[in-house]
């Protein structure tokens, strides 16, 4: 479409004015096909300024999600990223390119979700505007039961971007939860296939959702004072579309040794949970309380129970109980 022409254009001349007459002649258009596109795109919600006789800029403050904003920022060229403003889960779409043989490194991200989802089945909150909602399709050689690498490196890729961005420290609740200044910002959902024969994972899809902001009108009642957001005021300019790209290369390089001891330091460092009482949560069961005591290798948690005997989750939940 004409649009995306002139946004490509655009984004490869960002913060400089490209006269009408110019994009154009790039086009083999007209002026007016031009301006009409420009219309289209201010209407999406890009800040497009336009200037007597110095022409079209599109300013770094715009904060819409594009692919071409996307790939601006990314630094690994085996990423293809798919942008859409709105899917039912970004997940359930990589799935299903995965089940046709897709390859590894292409990433479905959107602006929002209308069926996005948690662990346990869970609603996962994913408005207009607001979040970031991003999967990336992996195809790692790994046993189906070191699954839990993949989350792990999510986690560490989401918090060392979130932190680059807005210089505030994150902690990882384990396994999947991102918080930012005491509240959750970030879940993160891993699901795979398996491949029977071997053993290993077939492919991975770690899906991300991260609160860039609050939503407007602040989030519902039932996550109120639950849920957070990276940045409580003002925003860095472009920062969905740079914080996509720094999630998806530090992601995709994290994965390709889940077993590295840097990674693990990284993921240990920053633990919500270690050393606090906590409740451990599983489908169908009581809660029960334990000791979040040390974080295994495999990132496996060891837990210590009432009766002092020791337990290693590598599944279910935990909540930190104050």
């Amino acid at each position: 479409m004409m649009k995306e022409r002139v946004l490509e254009l655009l984004w490869q001349n960002a913060d400089a004015y490209l006269s009408g007459a110019a994009l154009a002649r790039s086009l083999s258009v007209s002026r007016t096909a031009v301006w009409k596109a420009v219309e289209q795109l201010r209407a999406e919600g890009y800040a497009i300024e336009s200037v007597t006789k110095r022409g079209y800029r599109l300013c770094s403050k715009s904060d819409v999600l594009s692919e071409q904003g996307v790939r601006k920022y990314l630094q690994n060229p085996a990423i293809t990223p798919l942008v859409f403003a709105s899917v039912g889960s970004t997940n359930t779409v990589l799935k299903a390119m995965a089940a046709d043989g897709a390859p590894e490194g292409i990433a479905v991200i959107a602006g929002e979700q209308t069926a996005g989802r948690g662990r346990m089945g869970r609603r996962f909150y994913s408005p207009a505007d607001s979040g970031l909602y991003l999967s990336l399709l992996l195809r790692p050689q790994l046993p189906a039961a070191e699954a839990v690498g993949i989350t792990a490196c999510a986690a560490v890729a989401v918090c060392e971007a979130i932190e680059e961005l807005s210089g505030r420290e994150t902690q990882i609740k384990w396994v999947n939860d991102v918080f930012v200044g005491g509240r959750k910002a970030c879940g993160i959902l891993t699901e795979a296939s398996l491949d029977c024969e071997s053993g290993s994972l077939s492919y991975a899809v770690p899906g991300i959702g991260i609160n860039t902001a609050a939503p407007a009108g602040d989030f519902p009642p039932e996550l109120q004072g639950i849920a957070g957001a990276v940045f409580d005021g003002e925003k860095p300019p472009e920062l969905r579309c740079r914080l996509a790209a720094r999630v998806l290369d530090k992601l995709m390089a994290y994965s390709a040794d889940p077993g590295d001891p840097a990674l693990f330091e990284a993921y240990q460092r920053r633990s919500l949970v270690l050393g606090k009482p906590i409740n451990i949560l599983m489908p169908g069961a009581e809660p029960v309380r334990a000791e979040a005591v040390a974080l295994c290798r495999d990132f496996g948690l060891l837990a210590r129970l009432p009766d002092g005997s020791l337990r290693k989750l590598s599944s279910g939940e935990v909540s930190v109980r104050v």
